[in-house]
């Protein structure tokens, strides 16, 4: 683990400045290692960075393999056999995916609903009594 010392520091002076940390770590790739008796104890780091690592570690786990076949497909470039590959379009359709709806029939809004205006609520001026 390679730690920069500039955002490197004790529990006591995070504690302090939390809300500009806060604020740091917002940034694209911003960290800070908070330490507890000089040794790392934490990492502070976005809501969003936390996310995309979730989400990296998610990917990893499903596609053991992912490494692989971008290194296939990366081959597969710099030799041109991508223009064989299956559009992706035809993979969903055929596993039932995807529907070839080419019906007459457009949904959406009428033009009545699109229009401002029509019937409105008036205010009742007379209180009714129960």
């Amino acid at each position: 683990m390679n730690i920069d010392i500039s955002t490197t520091l004790p529990m006591t002076e995070a504690r302090k400045r939390i809300f500009k940390i806060a604020d740091e770590v917002q940034k694209q790739g911003r960290y800070y290692t908070i330490t507890e008796r000089g040794k790392p104890k934490m990492v502070l780091i976005s809501a969003r960075e936390f996310e995309s690592l979730l989400e990296t570690i998610e990917a990893l786990r499903d596609l053991p393999d992912l490494k692989r076949d971008m290194e296939e497909v990366d081959s597969d470039i710099d030799s041109g056999a991508y223009k064989n590959y299956t559009a992706l379009e035809s993979i969903l359709f055929k596993e039932g995916f995807l529907v070839n709806d080419k019906g007459k029939i457009k949904y959406g809004l009428s033009n009545s609903l699109k229009k401002e205006g029509g019937k409105r609520t008036r205010k009742n001026s007379k209180r009714r009594k129960v």
